[in-house]
């Protein structure tokens, strides 16, 4: 379906072939052998219909924007609504800024004289502004990799773990999980189910201290081989000092479980919360030190422009970003598949 990890193989490097649609291709190391064939037409299916589900979550943040080049001439009027129109769609003062200064040059270099023609250079300009946040997960230089996973309540933190664990699942990486978020019965009974319907083993521990738990997990997960390991930990709020404090702990116990680790340490934000999810990509990374974001339940948001703002704010990785409840809903970010599903 997608590529989005590595995975090393000894000391000689190799391909692996393709897999089916419904399964996430392997990014590997360069290939040794004859280059593979082009896969087949068919295959582009899922990502063709994964785009318009895409394009049909954005509708609301992309037609206030749209609506900005229906006019029949390019003039400081068009330049100010679209202003408005990016900041009601929650792109940040500093993004809405860089994207007309840099959208204006545009205009000038390619000598547009009609507002259709700019949505087009908008979407080039966003496309570049985003161009950062393109990164895949990568898994396999470690043994595990361990995947340490933050957010806040109902940004859907679990569902996002069970989502990337089946697709890891089906590119045949063994995965452990670690139910951390101890206290809550409800966290630890949906990673559970996620973990039946994965066929992967769990760590978990009613009332225990979530960084034992994750300690366990990252040293049973080396003793049984594991790929990888992941870290599912209690949701909280960045201003909830005390708890933060916790998560630090979880972070320092599991280096001492495996050096190095964790590896990745992924925060997962709704896209529906706008300036408020910038405000937790940057409060999660001054603690933590993120390496990735997962942005969920951009369907139907009018607030999709945040990426924008990440971009320019704070630029972490989004390795993920998804649009409904389904498996294949979680899909790898491209910066210009965005920027169009978001201006066309």
């Amino acid at each position: 379906m997608f590529s989005f990890f590595k995975k090393k193989f000894g000391s000689t490097p190799v391909q692996e072939p393709a897999p089916a649609p419904t399964t996430p291709a392997v990014a590997t190391e360069p290939v040794a052998a004859a280059p593979l064939p082009a896969a087949p037409v068919a295959e582009a299916a899922p990502r063709k219909t994964w785009l318009e589900k895409l394009k049909q979550g954005l509708r609301k943040t992309g037609s206030s924007i749209a609506q900005v080049f229906t006019g029949t001439q390019i003039d400081d009027a068009l330049y100010e609504e679209l202003e408005s129109a990016l900041l009601m769609a929650d792109a940040g003062v500093k993004a809405t800024e860089f994207l007309l200064e840099d959208l204006k040059r545009r205009v000038k270099e390619a000598k547009a004289t009609e507002p259709s023609a700019v949505r087009g250079l908008l979407i080039e300009s966003l496309t570049e502004l985003l161009k950062p946040l393109e990164k895949a997960l990568s898994v396999g230089e470690h043994q595990p990799t361990v995947v340490m996973v933050v957010g806040v309540n109902g940004a859907g933190k679990t569902t996002s773990i069970g989502k990337l664990t089946r697709h890891l699942a089906d590119a045949e990486q063994k995965v452990l999980l670690a139910a951390a978020d101890t206290f809550r019965a409800a966290a630890r009974e949906q990673l559970s189910v996620w973990a039946d319907r994965t066929r992967v083993e769990i760590v978990s521990q009613e009332g225990g201290d979530p960084s034992a738990v994750t300690f366990d997990a990252v040293v049973a997960g080396r003793a049984r081989g594991c790929d990888v390991v992941i870290a599912d930990t209690a949701g909280r709020l960045p201003t909830q000092l005390h708890l933060m404090e916790e998560l630090k702990k979880i972070r320092r116990v599991i280096g001492k479980a495996q050096a190095e680790a964790p590896h990745e340490v992924l925060l997962v934000v709704d896209g529906n919360t706008g300036q408020n999810a910038l405000t937790q990509v940057k409060a999660f990374d001054d603690a933590l030190g993120l390496t990735g974001l997962i942005v969920t339940k951009l369907d139907g948001t009018a607030k999709g422009g945040v990426l924008a703002a990440i971009a320019r704010e704070r630029p972490i990785p989004v390795y993920f970003i998804g649009v409904g409840e389904k498996l294949e809903d979680l899909q790898t970010f491209s910066a210009r598949e965005f920027a169009q599903a978001l201006l066309e």
